[in-house]
């Protein structure tokens, strides 16, 4: 049985990615809200992306947004653009004789 994963619409990554941005706008309080936030973003992005892509997407997310300065990056966007220019992936199954 073959399977292809999944994208996620591009409006939702652009939307996680202006969530991010929102805390860098507040001064002071924004680092604090980085530090709830960085955790949720990066389970909503291994849930979107899955697989070792997408874990490693979300380690580099919460890395990114607890890093105080980097939140411009659109790393939700960045990783839809890499799966929406790349092959398909195909999963199997491996099924019992």
């Amino acid at each position: 049985m073959e399977k292809v994963q999944k994208q996620p619409s591009l409006f939702i990554c652009i939307l996680m990615d202006l969530i991010g941005l929102a805390t860098y706008s507040l001064p002071v309080l924004g680092e604090l809200g980085d530090l709830i936030w960085a955790p949720v973003s990066a389970l909503v992005f291994f849930k979107l992306f899955g697989g070792w892509k997408g874990a490693a997407g979300g380690i580099f997310n919460f890395i990114e947004e607890l890093v105080p300065g980097l939140d411009f990056i659109p790393s939700f966007t960045i990783m839809w653009i890499l799966r929406s220019f790349s092959r398909p992936q195909i999963t199997r199954s491996i099924q019992p004789i």
